[in-house]
């Protein structure tokens, strides 16, 4: 069931996923995946983080599971019901997951992700009914932007 949906005009969306970027370009300048995350709530930026698999030496330290650890430090709660979260690029099974337990009720991603996606790709994982928490997903916000940055990543990693 999706709860508390926060309505954004196409400007907000941009403008959160432009922060997203900024924490992709984190993700890059660290030799990271370049994907970035922040977690809205009121059309306030409560979280923002980046891919630390390197950083932190841990599998799972992708930047939707990341910001949403820090989201949740912020509200006190697991839950997340009243938040959004703006994603560069489509998360995979895993994020999708953690997406749906941390009961997000909307996500914004830009790019899709042919490889390892999750949301509308391989699988609709956060719109899947047999589930109990469902997301209302939309993507392609700066779809340009964020594509452009993982192929500079992927691009770079072949010369070298």
């Amino acid at each position: 069931m999706i709860s508390d949906i926060q309505i954004f005009t196409e400007d907000e969306k941009k403008y959160f996923m432009q922060e997203a970027l900024k924490e992709a370009q984190k993700a890059y300048d660290n030799e990271e995946v370049p994907i970035g995350a922040v977690v809205v709530k009121d059309k306030e930026i409560i979280a923002r983080s980046f891919n630390q698999r390197e950083l932190q030496q841990r599998a799972v330290d992708h930047a939707e599971v990341c910001v949403i650890n820090l989201a949740n430090e912020y509200v006190g709660n697991w839950r997340l019901t009243d938040c959004a979260m703006f994603v560069t690029i489509e998360p995979c099974v895993m994020c999708a997951g953690a997406i749906g337990l941390a009961r997000i009720p909307q996500i914004y991603f830009g790019a899709t992700n042919a490889k390892f996606g999750a949301v509308s790709s391989l699988y609709q994982i956060l719109e899947d009914t047999r589930l109990n928490h469902r997301v209302q997903v939309e993507s392609g916000i700066l779809q340009e932007e964020c594509s452009k940055i993982m192929q500079m990543f992927f691009k770079a990693r072949r010369k070298n």
